[in-house]
């Protein structure tokens, strides 16, 4: 071979070993734009009240989902609908959502569930807590909810039994107990069936119920009056996203007319008596595997439905001390809070 002939054979070696340098050069950052390029998941919120009656929930929503990767302005937009404790605004909010085209829709309560329901077959539906999916005709059954609503349930009756048991144990004597009924937030029919389950629970621990009627924080005033002209010996205050947000104003009126009052977590840390209840925020957390599940390709028809991993057993003893009352160290051993 001669000297041109081998420097010809060099040169075009240097020519390929350049232009894969370069080709090398221009593909890298084509990769990077690619895995840049990560899919944006729209999310719908559906909520009953208002952004701030859920304070402690849809933050540990969006934790949970960040946990799992899922970052709010990056690869996840969470768009919330707020009835502002108008239930009859939930349809056309639901209907809002599904227009937005999102990939999923999270809500909470059965009125929630039932909205976003109707608004949509094929969207898939979370319900972060629901008291009875079933019996509101949400899903087919828990363990094979059947079509594109699955989530989380309170398991309401649990807590009522709990609550009624707590009232025995602190007030032994008491006979009339009072409680907050919502309506509406439940088929007429489901809420007759559940007035039933309570006033036998009641009546099977010596309890009679007496229920006053409560739709907004403008009842509550009158609610305790009449109440107090019954008679009753202490109060129940069910564990609804409706009542939850007054729970400052029911405790306080509860002190106020010298009731013992017994409810949920929130109920207790706003200044009521005692509680015992799901620890809702969780099941907000729990609710974004749900969600990465359905995004991931699972469908709602083939998630089962979940009921509470962690319970929170909360006194306050300044509304015990307000009120006279000795709470016996076996109860407050067993309690998760001691407010003070």
């Amino acid at each position: 071979m001669s000297f041109r002939r081998r420097a010809g054979y060099r040169w075009d070696r240097v020519v390929c070993a350049l232009t894969v340098v370069i080709l090398a050069f221009i593909g890298c950052p084509l990769a990077a734009m690619s895995q840049s390029a990560e899919r944006v998941y729209r999310l719908g919120f559906l909520g009953q009240t208002s952004a701030a009656a859920l304070a402690r929930q849809t933050p540990a929503l969006r934790q949970g989902l960040r946990d799992l990767g899922y970052e709010d302005g990056r690869n996840l937009v969470i768009e919330y609908r707020w009835a502002e404790r108008t239930l009859g605004r939930l349809p056309a909010l639901a209907a809002e959502l599904v227009g937005l085209k999102v990939d999923a829709i999270v809500t909470h309560g059965s009125a929630g569930s039932r909205a976003a329901k109707q608004a949509t077959s094929t969207i898939p539906i979370v319900v972060a807590v629901v008291g009875d999916p079933v019996a509101s005709g949400v899903v087919a059954s828990l363990s094979g909810p059947g079509g594109n609503v699955t989530g989380l349930v309170l398991e309401e009756f649990e807590s009522t039994v709990k609550w009624l048991e707590l009232l025995k144990q602190v007030t032994p004597t008491a006979s009339r107990v009072g409680w907050l009924d919502v309506p509406g937030i439940e088929r007429p029919e489901v809420a007759e069936v559940w007035r039933q389950k309570e006033d036998n629970a009641a009546r099977s621990r010596g309890h009679t119920i007496r229920r006053v009627t409560v739709r907004g924080p403008n009842d509550l005033a009158q609610a305790f009056a009449t109440l107090e002209q019954q008679g009753v010996h202490a109060v129940i205050v069910p564990n609804t996203s409706l009542l939850n947000p007054l729970s400052a104003q029911i405790a306080s009126l509860a002190k106020k007319h010298r009731l013992p009052s017994f409810g949920s977590p929130i109920l207790a840390r706003a200044g009521g008596l005692m509680a015992h209840g799901p620890d809702s925020a969780d099941m907000y957390r729990r609710a974004a595997g749900y969600v990465d599940r359905i995004f991931r390709g699972a469908q709602p028809a083939s998630l089962p439905m979940e009921g509470p991993t962690k319970f929170e057993m909360i006194v306050n003893l300044n509304t015990a001390r307000a009120l006279g009352l000795t709470i016996s160290t076996e109860l407050l051993g067993r309690a998760d809070q001691i407010i003070e």
